[in-house]
């Protein structure tokens, strides 16, 4: 029951249990993967047999101990035997520890062994040294596993397995992703999907969103930088445009706060453009080659786009932040609007407001950080809490933002006006939003200028018209999946 290899990588769903049946019955509902990792660690009446038995894919039986980061704590031997036991029924895969003493398992024709080696503490200085090594020993498969700490060590990562095949290579950690969700980059044979460790996606997201199945070392990369990133919709977004619009490019997580870090990757991988995020808007849009007018007034960039070797920049904040005011024909012109915040998601909308003639101030609890942003835009000061009698309030802070969704940046108390309109986007309806709407005002949610900006990206990057339904839907059931 060897899989064949499609165009990109295939994708592994591993379970966990404390029962046979428990693990069965999840084994059984991995329709959408290639293959079942099945966790025999942690099973309390475990038993080799009754994992493979009725298995409608191919699987890979592991034990993991603790010491590589598992839950066995029972005696070696006794693992070992287990490993043995799912050698001789005939397991497509065994996954075994590089570490692990190997001598008493056979070998057999029909299956294949994974000899797997997990750093928990970072990438080893002499990682493509254990590469060689393992290779020594002819695997079946080698999987390698190292955490992340920043986007090029993704880059030792891939030349430590580059020049062999059949391997696995991950990068654990925030800074990792993108190995998981582009494997064909680094030429892994497959990718884990679930949720039964760290950083791990669910296989639907994977074979969905980031169409590993699809993929290959030389489909066109953009991504998405800056940090925090787990929250984000905007891959969700931008997979969705490029399989609508019939594009070989994937979109994917980027997680620095560095903006060398950022440069060296991009490099490396060939990035054509990237969306970018606190808190780097304002660092890479000193390091862009070239930016346009309202990148230029607010020094702050959340586009980039590689030509001839050149990064152009662009702040399509401004004008995501309009179109849903635009849709809505608001009045802006002699209002008063207060934007609540002082960081880059806020220089760019009070800029927006000021050139629609709003009357802008800017309140935020550092009051310095306030007054140096209204000096920069020819914008007012305003106090912390607004006073009331504003016609528009602009949340521009990420408090609110998932998972932290009963934070508001204000008490209802102060809620003293007629619109509000929340930057934050996931959670679709905000703690703020709520209580605006509980005291009879209008809102707007972050979700309409997150779609709207992609949207103005998505035709920049591509030369084309924006499939923009189609990014909304796949922007709300991603903020929907992570609730």
């Amino acid at each position: 029951m060897f899989l064949e290899q499609p165009v990109g990588a295939l994708v592994c769903e591993t379970v966990t249990a404390t029962s046979m049946a428990e693990l069965r019955a999840a084994r059984d509902r991995a329709s959408d993967a290639d293959l079942v990792e099945l966790r025999l660690d942690g099973v309390a009446d475990v038993s080799v047999a009754g994992a493979l038995a009725g298995r409608r894919r191919p699987v890979i039986i592991t034990c993991r101990p603790s010491w590589e980061g598992g839950r066995w704590t029972g005696f070696e031997a006794k693992r070992l035997e287990l490993l043995a036991e799912a050698f001789r029924l005939g397991a497509e895969y065994v996954d075994v520890e590089w570490r692990a003493d190997r001598r008493s398992l056979p070998v057999t024709d029909h299956t294949r062994l994974v000899l797997s080696h997990h750093d928990f503490h970072g990438v080893p200085t002499d990682l493509a040294d254990r590469v060689r090594a393992m290779r020594a020993e002819y695997p079946g498969v080698l999987k390698v596993a190292v955490t992340t700490r920043r986007l090029t060590d993704c880059l030792v990562l891939r030349d430590a397995v580059a020049g062999g095949s059949d391997h696995l290579a991950i990068g654990m950690g925030p800074a990792g992703v993108v190995t998981r969700v582009w494997p064909a980059w680094l030429g892994s044979r497959w990718t884990y999907g679930g949720s039964a460790a760290p950083g791990q996606l669910a296989t639907k997201e994977l074979i969905d969103t980031y169409r590993v199945r699809q993929t290959t070392s030389r489909t066109r990369t953009f991504g998405l930088t800056g940090a925090p990133l787990g929250h984000s919709a905007s891959p969700a977004m931008h997979n969705a445009a490029f399989a609508a619009l019939g594009w070989d490019a994937v979109y994917v997580p980027l997680e620095t706060r560095d903006a060398e870090d950022f440069q060296t990757m991009a490099d490396a991988i060939k990035l054509e453009g990237a969306s970018v995020t606190a808190p780097l808007k304002e660092p890479l849009f000193v390091q862009a080659d070239a930016t346009d007018g309202p990148a230029g007034d607010v020094r702050a960039i959340n586009t980039l786009r590689r030509r001839r070797g050149r990064w152009e920049g662009r702040n399509f904040d401004v004008g995501g932040f309009l179109t849903p005011l635009t849709r809505r024909r608001v009045p802006l012109s002699g209002r008063r609007a207060v934007v609540v915040g002082a960081g880059g998601a806020a220089r760019a909308a009070a800029w927006a407001l000021r050139g629609a003639g709003a009357i802008v101030e800017i309140s935020a609890r550092r009051p310095e950080r306030a007054r140096l942003l209204a000096s920069a835009l020819g914008a007012s000061t305003g106090t912390w809490p607004p006073a009331p009698g504003w016609d528009l309030l602009v949340n521009a802070t990420p408090v609110g933002t998932w998972p932290n969704v009963e934070e508001s940046p204000i008490a209802s108390a102060h809620l003293g006006g007629h619109l509000v309109y929340d930057l934050v986007y996931n959670p679709s309806e905000t703690a703020l939003l709520r209580m605006a709407r509980a005291a009879g005002l209008e809102t707007i949610g972050g979700l309409e200028m997150l779609v709207a900006q992609a949207c103005l990206q998505c035709e920049w990057w591509t030369g084309g018209p924006a499939p923009a339904s189609v990014m909304d839907r796949a922007a709300r059931d991603a903020v929907a999946c992570a609730k």
